[in-house]
């Protein structure tokens, strides 16, 4: 049996790509920009950032095969990684070009556990060793909302004692004042001394 690239050299596959081309009814096919700001219309940015999630999409689902070794994993996850920024990238050109706002709240992307400076981890890799531990140490250390209030006193909104900061604040202007007492008092004997 031929492979896939002979079968595409071959003269009926040719003469059949050469007829569509000349009838308007297929581009030839391209590869997708590396930098986004390479995209002039509206429709090439939104056909390649739709590329971008079918690609973001097979990788998710290969990450969650349980045959898998973690080097393979963690791989994958570093792929989807930069297929989101990627994504992320096609999403501001899209808008740029006058399209829809794909950017705008992403609060219904819980699939993934965050881990640091923005890094995901999708699928097997959350379970992968180290990450657990990670995520354990971050999600350890935050405080519910009870908790925060419960340390919130009259202090934080400003009620709390005022005496303090009025002496401060009348020391401060004394202070100021005579630096502007001596300073115009130094012009006032300059002047008297130039007569």
């Amino acid at each position: 049996m031929a492979r896939n690239e002979e079968k595409a050299q071959s003269m009926l596959n040719r003469f059949r790509e050469a007829q569509l081309l000349e009838a308007g009814h297929s581009r030839p096919k391209t590869r997708r920009p590396h930098l986004a700001s390479l995209a002039e219309t509206l429709d090439d940015a939104e056909r390649w950032r739709r590329d971008v999630i079918r690609e973001i999409s097979r990788t998710v689902t290969q990450i969650n095969d349980m045959s898998l070794p973690d080097t393979e994993i963690r791989q994958l996850n570093d792929d989807i990684n930069r297929l989101l920024r990627t994504k992320h990238h096609w999403d501001i050109r899209v808008l740029e070009l006058g399209g829809p706002n794909y950017i705008k709240s992403k609060a219904g992307e819980k699939s993934e556990a965050r881990g640091a400076s923005g890094y995901k981890y999708f699928g097997r890799a959350k379970d992968l060793p180290g990450v657990r531990e990670q995520m354990e140490k971050k999600h350890g250390a935050k405080k519910n909302k009870n908790e925060i209030m419960r340390r919130v006193d009259a202090a934080y909104y400003g009620f709390g004692n005022d005496d303090e900061l009025l002496e401060h604040e009348r020391k401060v202007t004394e202070q100021r004042m005579d630096k502007l007492r001596r300073a115009h008092d130094v012009t006032l004997d300059s002047d008297f001394s130039s007569d």
